[in-house]
């Protein structure tokens, strides 16, 4: 069974720049055919989707951090990446990764999320 890591997370000021990384375990085939997800839940509020890459590297990303934030994917490495630049207060939240399977919806493979990581943006 493949899982994943987040990691990667940190405090950061406004306008400042951050990589975060999901590492999977188990098969690097398994990984590689798989569309994953990343996610955020800022406190108090839903988990919500902020970008998914598909098993070719087709994205799409929500509308609040298009043209701030690149998700990419090493299929070697089993890790997909979420880069993150021109950061603000409102990216506030811990991030995490899933496997999805389509992502136009963003609806996650597996109801069960890792430890997630923490961004925190300064104003």
């Amino acid at each position: 069974q493949v899982q994943l890591v987040e990691s990667g997370g940190g405090l950061v000021q406004s306008g400042g720049s951050l990589r975060l990384s999901c590492a999977a375990s188990g098969s690097t085939f398994t990984f590689s055919i798989k569309s994953v997800g990343w996610y955020r839940q800022a406190p108090g509020k839903q988990r919500e989707p902020v970008a998914g890459i598909t098993s070719l590297s087709s994205t799409k990303y929500v509308d609040s951090v298009k043209g701030r934030f690149t998700i990419s994917r090493d299929n070697a490495k089993k890790t997909v990446y979420l880069q993150m630049h021109s950061l603000e207060p409102e990216d506030t939240a811990v991030y995490y990764c899933n496997f999805v399977g389509d992502i136009g919806t963003m609806i996650p493979l597996v109801n069960a999320w890792g430890q997630g990581t923490q961004v925190t943006v300064s104003s």
